[in-house]
């Protein structure tokens, strides 16, 4: 029995695939699912048959496995008990009774399992496999065929694959519980419960009141579990769409045919997807209509097999034709090329096509061809190429191929750096029969390298490359580094992605911090950033992905100045395992094969899972550590889940690392480690039964970076190359691991700036340098990098100038006795294969004597350089046997001699070479071109004339002024002289060659002056309207008896049955009747009975094309178009469809299509056509779902036609939908007052925060109201709206102002309102530009001498917490102490106190404010005379503090006024103090007072000074003052002493109400 294999993964599963016996299986475990499910969730019903023994046990069941897991309960979540324990009870009971039920038991003590007992390992038997031994051959090696039960799987499709996840998802919630807390569930045994069922009645009683408890629990638990499986149910099914849907891609490609006319072609190609993708086939991208040409085109899938037929081709049949595929994911093309070729033989074509066999005997057949060699030369070629980012660049040659085999085409592949490169979104590759290109539509650092386009024919094939350079793109931060390259996904499993870049070689002139990573989800455009801090590292590991999801990152580069533009996005990455990929690749990628079996098997039971072995860290950084293991051996036959736990050394306690979330792959990148603190490691296996023993710790691991920076490289030694590029080798750097290249920078001597010559880092110890100034000097550096970063740079090179390496040349070789006489030879010689990059200036030939073998000395056979490649020695001896040498010279020097001759005997010879040419003459004289014509010599010698040789002299010249103007042998009888000098006269001469050697020169041909006559005219080519080519040729200067001479290679052309020849009057015109490859050639045209008057056109390959596709578009007119068909959204949310053609006349007509439908004018569409500018229009009102589709402008102008189209599908047409919406609603937004410009923020240079936003179409009675947190907010003044500007202003910005702003327009036109949120990430944004408006109102560093010590401060205009201080001291961060202390006055002055300065203290302080992204740093130099006069005032305020501490003073307990009777005795006591202790005097009325007995005056322990009088009398009365002195300073104390006399008091108390009385 066999089923499609996707029946548990699709929803699509056709239930016709099962037989009967699957039918029987699954029925009968539908019916045990009713009952299991009823007693499930209908407990208290499946329970009402049995006997009341049965309850209790069972609710003594219950409570025994409910008490036993109360500290479980204490912790896990509802949903962990139900699916750990209350389920598997349910399921156990459940089979138990349909057992029972369907025997007949009625007694659940029967039915009921020892469950818990099965938790321990069981040795497992060996399942028979239901597989034949020829169907396990054919199934997969890495593919496993899953194995399911007919009793306990029903197959239902997609509802069956939601169970399953559902049941895994709870489980391992619970599992994830269980693990955190750390605690297992001990369970008894069945036979506690057989003992306990024999208790007494009240105890049974009690045991009832319990499973009551229990099952309310239960209840309130079930529900929680119901809802998180429900959660669970509707995340599992999106997640299976996202498995299942994927975007068209083609397996198998289209490929381009080269065919002959009236052969069929047939193009395959092979697309998968899901949904199945439709395919499009285009012709030149016009849609193919298949009815439009009834039998031409057959268009058939099958299979996933797509295929395009044409029929019968024809030259019109020759274009380029894709493949579109499309559906709900996306859309890819496949391009191929189809040449339609003319055959035009002298034998049947029918045989051509028979095979190898029936073709002439002219060819030569070869296993790889029709010749047995091909010469392949390049032409057009590329040159080293200079780009930056993000432009286009296009590199191509033209490949001539001889001999040409027409239907044999070569093999052109591309390399970079000696790696093939393919066609992708980056990189294009077209060949067209003739000319190769690779393109790149957007470049990418990636890119640069050394660049090779081999062609390859059979065996044989040519190479050529050059270099490609490609700059950093503009920053869009002045200062910011470049961007990182080559970000790969070099691990990928399903807990994290390792990401590895290069590091840039521009670091933007401040160094590089760090990285920030960021991740993409493949299928939408989304980025995040991964990391919140940079890290240095360049390879860092992404966690926090969705498994099975693919992802794509980028790398950006930050340093103090900002961020740089992100790399080039990686390829996409899965977040699966290894294992997995290669399972997911094994399978069909169809949906409709594959195979699963049903077959019976045994229940398993879990297994708690072993220890992982091989533990080990991989890789560790000062930003993360990773660890690989290996799965335990033992672990049953469900997937096991880790925990990852570590131990400081320091407290060598071990700490679970994954609390909330397990493991799933062997693999595991840990964070938060602190830096320089050594750590082992350990691993624990998990799964349904428990959690296993740890494994093996892993040594001890020091967080840090294991891999080194390398050391620079050394010994730069420069050395010319060309006039542009100088070549650079270096020592390489030592002991460097990892390296992944060199980065080489130049700098022009003095200039002080430093460009980088490359962008990718090169391996090996050697690079040329192209694109330097001529004649500049430039001294180089190099910098190794790897992973760790990027090295320090190496010692500057020494200058070198730029200018071209010259040599002395190679030694000549081949040579060769030209001609012998009786006493002289002539010899000839090749020229060296290099010249050592200056021109050869002559040569010096060297002869000597061989006698009986014997060679004798050396002669110079010249002592004047000779220019050419022969030379006659004279002066030799008849009969005698020389050997010769030669050797060349440049400006350089003279090079080395040529290897020695083969021996030459100097002896008449007779005449075998050929005699001149003659009847030499000359046309199309141009100012720098004429061409020259011969006749072939009489006497060609011994053997057949092979070719000629011209050479070329001023008239003026000396006969050693000769020079050659063809290096080869010329076959033709004809040469075009190019590179004349205007209005030179020159002579040319002519020697004919054969196997013997070259005769004698011609006679001369001229003189002739280079000049072009007045009235000179070239050939015209014209196509008239039916396609037909011609050449026209004019002349004025005519004689009555002069004709007009075509000739085409110049031979005439009177018998060519290919040409039409018109001449009347002074025209002529000489027509082709079918242009083709056999009429490619030198056209000319000569007039008799003139001075020479002639000229000439080259038909090429090329220009062959050129004039064939002007023929067509003759025949075959077309509007040419200025603008393709576009689409817009005008302000209303109209949209208008538009194009624009070149040019059209007065009775043009447009065609609008919708979805091959015409449409017209009318409510919906509204159409105008400007035949003035050639704008063609259509506007719509709206948008509708229907109008989705593909939109199409047909044009018709006389003959000529023309259309172009639009297609607005998926995405792109919603895209256009919404955006024609929210133009329509913005519109009616503008009709009443509105935001112009929306709430924003700005910080004034006074530090604070103003929220401004610009308003429009406002009047008098519109209103504006502010709100913070949906609290209005009071403004004082009202805003007048006259320049459209409405601000709030918040003063001293701190942490309590944060929330959500908003502001309100409204009046009786309507409302608009503007909301900006100041919270989270927003806030900080503010507060750092908040810190950085402080940080940079920050006062320079001012120094203040105090009394304590010196104090450094600055001044802002008010300070905030936010903003960090930091104080340096020579380069190094201060430590503060209690001598040395930071700290804020007032909210305005940051001061750094150091007290009790020392000359240590000297040197240059920096205060750095860091605003959250930026430092800024005031600087002040404590040294040299400001340090003087800072210690100088510190020392005068010191002492003036010590004296004013120490002078004498008196302290207190003198009273100001002291009143007493007369008769009393006066005691005043007050204490003093002074160091030292101070003297002390007495005054009386300002003079001194002395003690006596009246007035003691007593100073005690230099304190305390006693005053006392005895027998106070009115005399005492008056001033006092006490005075205390030291050397620090005195003091003086007064008081007044005033006596009064009882009597008299009262006397004048009486006086007083007399006094009154009186005045009454």
């Amino acid at each position: 029995m066999s089923l499609p294999f996707y029946q548990r993964l699709h929803d699509h599963y056709d239930h016709g695939y099962r037989n009967k016996g699957l039918r029987t299986t699954v029925s009968q475990y539908h019916e045990q699912e009713k009952k299991s499910s009823a007693i499930y969730t209908h407990g208290s019903a499946a329970y009402s048959s049995r006997s009341l023994a049965a309850r209790r046990q069972e609710s003594q069941a219950f409570s025994l496995a409910s008490s036993s897991s109360a500290s479980y309960l204490q912790q896990a979540s509802q949903a962990t008990t139900e699916s750990s324990l209350a389920s598997a009870v349910s399921r156990k009971e459940a089979s138990a009774y349909d057992y029972g039920y369907s025997h007949g038991f009625t007694d659940s003590s029967l039915m009921l399992e020892d469950y818990s007992s099965k938790l321990s390992p069981q040795t497992k038997r060996a399942k028979k496999s239901l597989l034949s031994g020829e169907e396990k051959e054919n199934l997969p090696s890495d593919y496993m065929v899953p194995i399911f039960s007919g009793r306990q799987v029903h197959v239902g499709g997609i509802t069956d694959t939601e169970e399953e996840r559902i049941k895994e998802a709870a489980a391992y919630i619970a599992q994830r519980n269980l693990l955190a807390s750390e605690e297992g569930i001990t369970t008894s045994k069945q036979s506690s419960v057989s003992k306990q069922s024999l208790s007494t009645l009240h105890q049974e009683e009690v045991f009832e009141k319990k499973s009551r408890k229990v099952a309310v629990r239960e209840k309130a638990e079930r529900l929680s579990l119901r809802k998180t499986l429900e959660e669970t149910e509707a995340f599992h099914r999106k997640m299976n769409e996202d498995h299942l849907l994927h975007a068209p891609e083609f397996v198998i490609k289209l490929r381009s045919h080269t065919v002959w006319e009236k052969e069929n072609v047939k193009l395959h190609c092979s697309v998968s997807g899901w949904p199945a993708p439709r395919v499009t086939w285009y012709k030149n991208q016009v849609p193919i209509n298949v009815h439009a040409n009834p039998g031409k085109y057959i268009i058939e899938s099958r299979y996933g097999m797509h295929t395009l037929e044409i029929n019968k081709c024809d030259f019109e049949d020759t274009a380029q034709y894709r493949a579109s595929a499309m559906n709900a994911k996306g859309e890819l093309s496949a391009y191929a090329s189809v040449v339609v070729k003319r055959y035009k033989g002298e034998f049947d074509e029918t045989r051509f096509h028979a095979g190898a066999s029936t073709l002439p005997l002219s060819f030569a057949v070869t296993p790889y061809g029709y010749a047995s060699k091909f010469d392949i030369h390049f032409d057009d070629k590329f040159d080293v190429s200079f780009g930056r980012e993000g432009e286009t660049l296009s590199l191509g040659c033209r490949v001539v191929i001889t001999p040409e085999i027409k239907h044999f085409q070569p093999e052109i592949q591309w390399y970079r750096n000696g790696i093939p490169v393919s066609s992708s979104k980056w990189v294009q590759t077209h060949w067209s029969g003739e000319r190769a290109s690779l393109t790149f539509s957007h470049l990418n650092k990636e890119d640069e390298g050394l660049y090779t386009i081999r062609v390859r024919m059979g065996e044989y094939y040519e190479q050529y490359s050059a270099y490609v350079f490609v700059r950093d793109g503009d920053a869009e931060i002045e200062g910011a580094p470049a961007s990182p390259l080559d970000v790969v996904c070099v691990d990928a499993n399903k807990d994290y992605i390792i990401v590895s870049w290069k590091q840039p070689a521009v670091d933007g002139g401040s160094p590089i911090l760090g990285y920030f990573i960021d991740k993409c989800e493949v299928g939408t455009d989304s980025w995040s950033q991964c990391n919140d801090t940079p890290v240095k590292f360049a390879r860092f590991p992404v966690t926090g992905l969705l498994e099975g999801r693919s992802y794509i990152f980028r790398v950006r580069a930050v340093n103090k100045t900002g961020i740089g533009l992100p790399s080039r996005v990686s390829e996409p990455a899965a977040a699966l395992d290894p294992a997995e990929k290669a399972r997911l690749r094994s399978q069909p990628s169809a949906p409709w094969t594959g195979q699963i079996i049903v077959t019976e098997e045994e229940p398993r039971e879990g297994i708690v899972p072993g220890p992982p072995t091989d533990l080990s860290v991989i890789e560790a950084t000062q930003s993360y550590v990773v660890l690989s293991w290996k799965p335990p051996g033992q672990r049953g036959h469900e997937g096991i889940l880790y925990f990852v736990e570590k131990c400081d050394m320091e407290t060598e306690n071990w700490q679970r690392v994954n609390t909330e979330l397990p493991v799933k792959s062997p693999r595991f990148a840990l964070f938060d480690l602190t830096e320089g603190k050594s750590y082992r490691f350990r691993v624990r296996c998990s799964n349904s039964a428990g959690v296993g023993e740890p494994s093996e710790a892993t040594e001890v691991t020091v967080v840090g970076d294991k891999l080194d920076i390398p050391k620079a490289p050394g010994n730069i030694i420069p050395s010319r190359n060309t006039d542009t590029s100088v070549v650079v080798s270096w020592e390489e750097s030592k002991d460097a691991k990892e390296l992944v290249g060199y980065y080489i920078e130049s700098s022009v001597v003095g200039s002080g700036k430093w460009e980088p010559c490359n962008n990718n880092p090169v391996k090996g110890p050697r690079f040329t340098c192209h694109g330097l100034e001529t004649g500049q000097s430039y001294i180089f550096r190099v910098r190794a990098v790897n992973a760790a970063g990027l090295s320090e740079y190496s010692q500057d090179s020494e200058a070198i100038e730029v200018k071209a390496a010259i040599a002395a040349p190679s030694p000549p070789y081949d040579i060769t006795c030209l001609e012998s006489f009786r006493d002289s030879m002539v010899l000839g010689w090749k020229q060296p294969d290099k010249t050592g990059g200056a021109e050869i200036t002559g040569y010096y030939v060297n002869y000597r004597e061989v006698i009986d073998g014997v060679p004798g000395k050396w002669r110079e056979a010249n002592i004047k350089a000779v220019s050419e490649e022969a030379y006659k020695i004279s002066n030799l001896k008849e009969n005698t046997e020389y050997q010769f040498q030669v050797a060349a010279m440049n400006i350089a020097g003279l090079g080395e001699a040529s290897a020695v001759s083969e021996c030459f005997k100097c002896e008449e010879w007779t005449i075998a070479v050929p005699g001149p040419p003659h009847n030499l003459k000359y046309s199309e004289v141009r100012k720098t071109s004429m061409v020259l014509q011969w006749k072939p010599p009489i006497h060609s010698g011994r053997t057949p004339v092979i070719g000629y040789f011209v050479d070329i002299k001023e008239a003026n010249a000396k006969d050693d002024q000769w020079r050659g103007l063809n290096e080869a042998v010329l076959k033709n009888k004809y040469l075009k002289v190019q590179g004349l000098q205007e209005g030179v006269s020159y002579v040319f001469r002519v020697r004919a060659m054969n196997q013997a050697g070259v005769g004698k020169p011609s006679d001369l041909a001229g003189p002739v002056v280079a000049e072009t006559r007045p009235g000179t005219k070239e050939l015209v080519v014209s196509v008239n309207d039916d396609g037909i080519i011609s050449l026209i040729f004019e002349c004025d200067q005519m004689s009555p008896n002069s004709e007009f001479i075509w000739s085409k290679d110049y031979v005439a052309t009177e018998d060519s049955t290919r040409l039409e020849v018109e001449s009347k009057g002074n025209k002529t015109k000489l027509t082709f009747k079918e242009l083709g490859m056999e009429d490619l050639g030198i056209y000319s045209c000569d007039v008799t009975d003139t001075d020479g008057i002639a000229a000439s056109y080259l038909i090429d390959e090329e220009e062959l094309k050129r004039l064939l596709v002007l023929s067509q578009e003759h025949k075959f007119p077309t509007v040419a178009v200025k603008s393709d068909l576009a689409v817009e959204i005008l302000e209303k949310g109209q949209v208008r469809f538009w194009m624009q053609a070149e040019k059209l006349s007065g009775n043009a007509k447009v065609n609008y299509v919708f979805n091959e439908k015409e449409v017209f004018e009318g409510p919906k569409y509204k159409m105008h056509f400007d035949r003035n500018t050639g704008i063609i229009e259509m506007f719509m009102d709206k948008l509708l779902d229907e109008d989705e589709g593909t939109y199409t402008f047909q044009l018709q102008d006389g003959r000529a036609t023309g259309h172009s189209t639009l297609v607005l599908i998926g995405d792109v047409y919603k895209n256009l939908q919404k955006e024609a919406e929210f133009q329509r609603q913005e519109w009616i937004r503008k009709q009443g007052p509105h935001f112009a410009e929306y709430l924003s923020w700005e910080v004034t240079g006074e530090c604070n925060v103003l929220l401004k936003c610009k308003v429009a179409n406002i009047k008098k009675e519109t209103h504006i109201l502010w709100y913070k947190d949906e609290r209005e907010i009071s403004v004082d003044e009202k805003h007048d709206f006259k320049d459209g500007i409405c601000t709030l202003l918040i003063t001293e910005f701190s942490k309590k102002d944060a929330g959500i702003y908003e502001v309100i327009l409204k009046d009786d036109r309507g409302k608009d309102k503007s909301r900006l949120k100041l919270v989270d990430e927003a806030f900080q944004e503010l507060m750092t530009e908040v810190c950085k408006k402080i940080a940079l109102s920050a006062s320079d560093l001012k120094i203040q001498s105090t009394a304590e010590g010196i104090r450094l401060y600055s001044l802002v205009s008010y300070y905030l917490d936010d903003l960090k201080v930091n104080w340096s001291h020579n380069g190094t961060a201060i430590r503060y102490t209690d001598r040395v202390k930071s700290g804020v006055t007032g909210e305005q002055q940051i001061w750094l106190q150091i007290s009790e300065p020392t000359p240590n203290d000297q040197g240059k302080y920096v205060m750095e404010l860091f605003d959250g992204k930026t430092g800024h740093q005031k600087t002040v130099d404590l040294s040299g005379q400001d340090y003087e006069e800072a210690f100088a005032e510190f020392q005068r305020l010191k002492q003036a503090a010590i004296a004013e501490k120490n002078r004498a003073r008196v302290v207190g307990g003198l009273p100001d006024v002291v009143t007493i009777q007369e008769g009393k005795t006066l005691n005043l006591t007050c204490t003093v103090w002074g160091d030292p202790t101070p003297e002390i005097s007495w005054l009386k009325n300002e003079k001194s007072l002395d003690s006596d007995d009246h007035c003691n005056l007593r100073f005690e322990a230099g304190k305390t000074a006693f005053f006392t009088v005895t027998g106070v009398t009115t005399a005492d009365s008056g001033k006092y003052g006490l005075v205390v002195k030291n050397k620090y300073g005195s003091e003086t104390m007064d008081f007044t002493i005033s006596v009064f006399i009882p009597e008299e008091e009262a006397r004048m108390a009486a006086a007083k109400p007399q006094t009154g009385s009186k005045a009454k």
